[in-house]
């Protein structure tokens, strides 16, 4: 699998973008602004990490740009444009089309993902026949093996089904049915999550291979900031359903501008802090009831009055790099 497949979309031109997506779930108890007008841009080959701890809103955003938002969830507001058609506007026989040929998503659980009384083969066929590729059975069948040949995977692997599979080899699979119709985006939803370091870099070795191949952008959400360092290009930071912070990688790690970023960093154990671990003191706020200004006043150790008293917006400072905190300084993107 050596060729770029995209010929569609040149390299480094603008794929995806994201503007003021917004999600509400309406429950009994109130409305919760899951993500909270949330914009980003995307370029052909680029990877993005999304970053936060639990409830933050990763996956919602997710789950939003796929179209597969459900009552009582619903997008209130906002676009997310890829190659320029807003995808917020398709009817869901129109996203249907889209997901998985353009636009695809790797689960975060191989182990619910994949149907138990399938063979791997035909889950593999099953997602190429769903968008009409006008192939015969024969021909379905040897792209598929060539998928689990491009994912590290013996053709034999085409006969089993998934409870035969090791959790590596199964995320494998996941792979080979998220990247099989040569997305222009892929998501990645906390790949590695339930397997062991080593099968996780092997299965980031094979993404990271797979997307350069493919010549797609990807989105990589979880919660490793290690990870991360390692993997992407830039990285986007969210709290309570908002954007806190985006930039290049390594302006991120060497200067972050917002505080939840910083200790988001910290919490990295280090050589130097070998058996000690820091965390960030206190727990994320209930979507229900949210605190004044910034979201994140109540556990910021250097808020100040004017955290808990105004929301700040995100702004920019320097190309490519926003954050969303009071305590910067527009002119060097310093904190005060």
């Amino acid at each position: 699998m050596k060729e770029n497949f995209r010929t569609d979309v040149k390299s480094g031109a603008e794929v995806l973008h994201v503007k003021d997506l917004h999600v509400n779930y309406y429950t009994d108890d109130g409305v919760i602004p899951a993500a909270d007008r949330v914009s980003f841009t995307m370029k052909m080959g680029e990877r993005l990490g999304l970053v936060g701890e639990s409830g933050s809103g990763k996956s919602t955003l997710a789950l939003a740009m796929l179209g597969l938002i459900r009552p009582p969830g619903r997008v209130v507001g906002g676009e997310v444009l890829l190659d320029g058609t807003d995808l917020t506007k398709l009817s869901q026989e129109g996203i249907r089309g889209v997901r998985g040929r353009e636009l695809s998503m790797i689960p975060q659980g191989a182990m619910n993902s994949l149907n138990p009384v399938m063979r791997v083969r035909d889950q593999l066929i099953d997602t190429m026949q769903d968008h009409n590729l006008n192939l015969s059975r024969a021909e379905l069948h040897e792209r598929a093996l060539k998928m689990l040949d491009a994912v590290k995977l013996d053709r034999h692997v085409a006969k089993a089904y998934p409870h035969e599979l090791s959790g590596g080899m199964k995320q494998r699979v996941c792979i080979a049915i998220g990247i099989i119709m040569h997305p222009k985006v892929i998501i990645a939803d906390e790949p590695t999550s339930a397997l062991d370091v080593v099968i996780q870099r092997q299965v980031m070795e094979t993404l990271g291979q797979i997307q350069r191949d493919i010549g797609s952008a990807i989105i990589l959400i979880g919660h490793d900031m290690g990870l991360m360092a390692q993997f992407v290009d830039r990285i986007a930071v969210m709290y309570a359903g908002n954007l806190m912070e985006i930039g290049d990688v390594k302006d991120i790690f060497t200067n972050p501008l917002h505080p939840y970023t910083r200790l988001l960093i910290s919490s990295l154990p280090t050589l130097d802090t070998k058996g000690l671990f820091s965390g960030i003191p206190g727990i994320a706020p209930s979507l229900l009831e949210l605190p004044s200004g910034c979201v994140f006043h109540p556990r910021c150790p250097d808020a100040v009055d004017v955290c808990v008293a105004k929301i700040p917006l995100l702004e920019q400072y320097g190309e490519g790099r926003c954050a969303a905190c009071h305590l910067c300084q527009p002119e060097s993107g310093k904190q005060t």
